[in-house]
């Protein structure tokens, strides 16, 4: 999601878009005043920020947007206003610039995929051709082709075992002692 759309952004706690910013605030456990967490550029660093504060104020019963990193948070000094929205600014910084770090690396790993896409796909078209001209030669099945050598005797094998007997099905065969099977004629 682009940083600049705005919306209902129902992805993160504690956030909403405020004229192209995200901003993050929480409300204190028990109490009607809020604390201001600041405005960032993208929902995942305002979404950190929440998380901090989140910790700080609820603890472990918190409900977090990435639980996945409480141990890259920073632990504020105290529950004071100051020392959370300090600390939530921080775990915004270090949101950024893993945000930062990923992205650089996705964008060098599309351009390496992209200098080797030609000379992949080329291989992949010989290797293909290869198969198809050495099945057709030697004349082996499809089914050798792909993996799957024993596909139409095991189709068959399937078909002649019996269906499985419903749980109420009565186990006793009938009053003359012979057994009275769904298949049995």
């Amino acid at each position: 999601m682009a940083s600049s759309s705005c919306g209902n952004h129902t992805r993160y706690h504690g956030i909403r878009c405020r004229g192209g910013k995200w901003v993050s605030e929480i409300r204190e456990p028990r109490k009607t005043r809020r604390i201001w967490l600041g405005t960032y550029p993208t929902p995942e660093m305002a979404a950190s920020a929440y998380d901090v504060a989140a910790l700080a104020l609820k603890g472990g019963d918190a409900v977090l947007n990435f639980p996945s990193s409480i141990a890259l948070y920073p632990v504020p000094a105290s529950r004071s206003p100051e020392d959370i929205r300090s600390a939530a600014v921080a775990a915004a910084a270090a949101a950024a610039a893993v945000s930062a770090a990923l992205q650089s690396n996705e964008e060098a790993n599309n351009s390496l995929e992209l200098k080797e896409s030609p000379k992949k796909q080329e291989d992949d078209m010989k290797t293909m051709m290869n198969s198809t001209s050495l099945a057709s030669s030697v004349g082996m099945y499809e089914e050798e082709l792909f993996g799957m050598p024993n596909l139409l005797a095991e189709m068959a094998e399937g078909m002649l075992l019996s269906p499985p007997r419903p749980p109420d099905y009565p186990e006793s065969g009938n009053s003359d002692g012979g057994e009275s099977g769904l298949w049995s004629f």
